[in-house]
């Protein structure tokens, strides 16, 4: 069973990651921020840690305000570094855990948090300047991470307290996964700092201190205040630090203090933050009520004839044709998939078996691998076939047997203007 064995706080300035890149280990400016992770880092490798789950916030960099979630989890086996306008950072992709994700995903939507999922995105400073300080000469850390981007950068965002609640939950549901992992749950941002308007610069050391000593020994506390709160004490951005509530939340009710350092020698004041847990094991029939609970909602459905729900795991594992298909929305990638489908395809580095199913319309097997239908259905207007052929060809049948089976037989499609008229006079 995956046990918790402590917290971790540290800042996500890119003036970290920056400084790691640039080898500024011996600038005695820049020591300082090496001091603090190096017992971070020794602290993990100590415990022997097994996955970190990350939870940090984007900057505007894979999720833009277009589709903006308050908790984004993910569930993919690699996460690259993200090219945040100059480039991206020479470092090595982290690795996820799929199985923990997809569980601790079944269990805050059980536990009735709203949550918003992702793949095959890149991940920002907001990990990663924390992440690859775990690394050293030998190479990078060789665990595996689940990370957690929290939207707070477009208000409103969730108060301090439901960051608290999604700790509980998160405890909850890492101590009721099967596998003997050691988990440290890793939270990033702050302390105090502001970096827009004609407040930027604005630091807060004394509040950093506060806070830092009620996260340990009165953490709820915090979850009494308001974002302004945070705001006015700790600057604007710097009300981040109510990730790190999702972290204390997850932890129990006692912890010890390993280590704590603050370190503001420029905009951001940079902390680095260790607890241990002290709690007890969890009882192992409320574990297993628990595990029962998160699959009740989908518990028979999986029994449905000809039904192929489409989880996390099937998501997962047929993503890249999923994306490849679902990118036919976009007018240059449709006109390529109809004239050069072989070059787009190798593009997507599409197998020769996924290329087989889309070049011959083998509509049911690829439902049966896990491509969405919602995607066939892209990929059928793009073709000039209708949703009846399709539905026809799932079941086996020819479409004009399959319409005999409708109280009307209509012909329709999701295709607009010439495309539209043209599968309705076929």
């Amino acid at each position: 069973m995956a046990r918790i064995i402590g917290g971790i706080g540290a800042s996500h300035s890119p003036t970290i990651g920056f400084a790691l890149d640039t080898k500024k280990q011996n600038d005695p400016a820049w020591k300082p921020i090496f001091d603090g992770f190096d017992v971070v880092r020794d602290w993990v490798r100590r415990k022997d840690i097994d996955v970190l789950f990350m939870i940090y916030n984007d900057h505007v960099t894979s999720f833009f305000f277009d589709h903006y979630s308050a908790f984004a989890l993910g569930i993919d086996e690699r996460y690259v570094a993200a090219d945040e306008g100059g480039g991206p950072r020479d470092v090595p992709p982290a690795k996820g855990h799929l199985g923990l994700s997809q569980h601790i995903a079944m269990a805050m939507v059980a536990d009735e948090f709203d949550m918003s999922f992702f793949q095959g995105k890149a991940v920002d400073h907001g990990m990663l300047s924390p992440l690859s300080m775990m690394g050293d000469a030998s190479g990078p850390w060789p665990g595996t991470v689940v990370p957690l981007q929290v939207g707070v950068l477009q208000l409103p965002i969730p108060n301090a307290k439901r960051m608290w609640k999604l700790g509980k939950t998160l405890r909850k549901a890492i101590e009721s996964y099967p596998e003997d992992l050691k988990v440290a749950i890793f939270a990033t941002g702050g302390l105090s700092h502001q970096v827009h308007g004609e407040r930027a610069g604005f630091l807060n050391e004394d509040w950093d201190n506060e806070f830092l000593e009620l996260l340990e020994k009165d953490p709820e506390k915090l979850t009494t205040m308001r974002i302004a709160d945070y705001a006015v004490k700790g600057g604007m951005e710097g009300a981040e630090v109510i990730m790190w509530l999702i972290m204390r939340g997850a932890l129990s009710d006692k912890v010890k203090l390993v280590h704590k350092q603050t370190y503001a020698p420029s905009v951001t004041n940079i902390a680095t933050l260790v607890f241990e847990d002290l709690g007890e094991a969890p009882d192992p029939q409320a574990v297993a009520a628990y595990r029962a609970q998160l699959g009740y909602e989908l518990a028979g459905a999986e029994t449905l004839t000809g039904t192929y729900p489409f989880t996390h795991g099937r998501s997962q594992a047929n993503f890249r044709i999923n994306d490849f298909l679902h990118r036919l929305v976009i007018p240059a990638h449709r006109k390529r998939f109809v004239e050069e489908f072989d070059a787009l395809a190798d593009e997507y580095q599409l197998t020769d078996d996924e290329r087989d199913l889309i070049r011959n319309r083998r509509w049911i097997e690829m439902i049966r691998r896990g491509v969405s239908f919602f995607v066939l259905e892209k990929m059928a207007a793009v073709i000039g076939v209708s949703n009846p052929e399709v539905y026809a060809a799932f079941r086996g049948e020819t479409l004009e047997a399959f319409l005999k089976t409708r109280k009307v037989p209509m012909r329709y499609s999701v295709a607009g203007g010439a495309k539209a008229d043209a599968i309705d006079g076929h």
